[in-house]
């Protein structure tokens, strides 16, 4: 999707929401969700400021010390997300949806170094230097359990249910019960401009696994962070 295609579909009502992000130490999403025409007249061209403390947490979102670059000593201060206009695309399991993701900066329009796509991004630099391209794919492999997040939180993520009880590793009757949600999650990442290739049951009990075609470096390890 181009700049000019969102326009187009904030115009026509299809699109009204925006969400910029960033892939943190954990590699999870974290950003902001905008207004698609904030985003259209401000933030397209000159980001969107977020907490340091983003880059300097552990999995639960706790703040860690040492970190140079945030701490409570320094104080928190901000960073901007910059968008990578190129990134942009429509998300099929948020109504009127579109997402992107954002390189960090400080506010001097240097880049935040210990950002991993900014890290990312440096060693492909260097292998440009050098006549290089760097192509990756990723094979996903997941456990689906018929337990909710709540229920599983509840639990402290012990002795959940499993999808499947048995080995279902390629198995076309074994893994009829969940393609429901398999051929959910396929045509979703296909909507979002992924090229996902195929899915296959696993052996693990409740396992699965989904596979995307491979592409630059760069293009694969955003697709991958936008599928989880």
């Amino acid at each position: 999707m181009t700049l000019g295609e969102l326009d187009k579909a904030v115009s026509d009502g299809a699109v009204d929401t925006v969400l910029l992000t960033i892939a943190d130490m954990e590699g999870r999403l974290q950003g902001k969700r905008l207004t698609a025409r904030h985003f259209l007249d401000e933030v397209a061209e000159h980001g969107a400021e977020g907490c340091n403390y983003l880059l300097a947490v552990d999995v639960d979102m706790e703040t860690v010390e040492g970190y140079a670059m945030s701490s409570w000593d320094r104080g928190y201060g901000d960073f901007v997300m910059k968008p990578d206009l190129e990134t942009l695309r429509p998300i099929p399991w948020h109504p009127a949806t579109v997402l992107l993701m954002a390189d960090v900066e400080w506010e001097d329009g240097s880049d935040v170094a210990p950002s991993p796509r900014q890290i990312l991004r440096r060693q492909l630099d260097r292998l440009a230097e050098r006549g290089l391209t760097a192509m990756a794919g990723t094979e996903l492999e997941f456990m689906v359990f018929r337990d909710s997040y709540e229920q599983a939180w509840k639990a402290a993520y012990r002795e959940l249910e499993p999808a499947n009880l048995y080995n279902v590793d390629y198995s076309m009757l074994g893994t009829a019960r969940v393609e429901p949600l398999i051929r959910r999650i396929r045509n979703s990442m296909m909507g979002a401009g992924m090229n996902v290739e195929n899915s296959k049951g696993e052996c693990n009990l409740g396992q699965h696994e989904i596979n995307f075609r491979y592409s630059d470096a760069l293009r694969t390890a955003d697709d991958h962070v936008v599928y989880k």
